[in-house]
């Protein structure tokens, strides 16, 4: 806990005189999501709040926002844990991306599209790849369907699947090959940002529902074997 705790003690620089809860969700939303925080991970109250500076009332009410969220679990006599999902929590989620990201795709209007954060999220996977990081190829393939919900230019879409997004690293966190896991996608977000960029929406929507498909047995194959041999 104290290695996990060092990051916390920079991002109390972020809190400001200002203070809030929600605040404090965003700090320890994203470091559940970079996996500072594993899934089963106990989140003590003490620990965080003096890392942070913030109080029980304040962390309490954090907790309840990221418990909301689906990303931490409050057990009984127990204390607050960073949620380990099931399977169906995962079919559950691309069920969502699948409805919301074809959605957007669905609904862009003429081009040329504003597509300079995906390709930035695909120069980022590339270097992620050269470099061997395969955890962070996995950030990038996240930025990169962020960028592709924030085409829709609604920040309710987008707050929306922040949440689910953060909710799908804790799937991530469980794979023990990452790359196995991530690197194939690359490619394909390659053909998706050339598909948007010469205006070929139809063709775009009909690679990313193909492209969530495929992800998602990936996801679960690989999901359901690390559960299993953990069981």
């Amino acid at each position: 806990m104290a290695e996990q705790l060092t990051p916390l003690a920079d991002d109390r620089a972020l809190l400001g005189r200002t203070s809030t809860a929600e605040r404090v969700s965003d700090i320890l939303r994203s470091r559940i999501a970079e996996g500072y925080f594993p899934p089963g991970t106990r989140l003590s109250e003490d620990s965080i709040g003096g890392a942070l500076g913030v109080s029980r009332n304040t962390l309490r009410e954090a907790f309840r926002l990221l418990t909301h969220e689906r990303l931490l679990v409050h057990e009984l006599n127990r204390g607050v844990f960073v949620r380990v999902l099931a399977v169906e929590d995962v079919e559950d989620i691309y069920r969502t991306r699948r409805l919301v990201e074809c959605a957007v795709v669905r609904g862009l209007g003429e081009p040329p599209y504003a597509l300079d954060g995906l390709a930035e999220a695909v120069a980022e996977g590339r270097r992620a790849a050269r470099e061997g990081d395969w955890k962070g190829l996995g950030t990038a393939n996240i930025h990169f369907h962020r960028e592709l919900v924030a085409l829709a230019g609604s920040e309710r879409t987008d707050e929306l699947m922040r949440s689910v997004f953060a909710e799908l690293r804790l799937a991530f966190h469980v794979v023990d090959d990452p790359r196995r896991l991530h690197e194939p996608y690359l490619d394909r977000n390659e053909q998706l940002l050339r598909a948007l960029s010469a205006g070929q929406r139809r063709e775009a929507e009909h690679l990313l529902a193909g492209y969530l498909d495929d992800s998602l047995d990936r996801v679960v194959e690989v999901y359901r074997r690390r559960v299993g041999e953990e069981a």
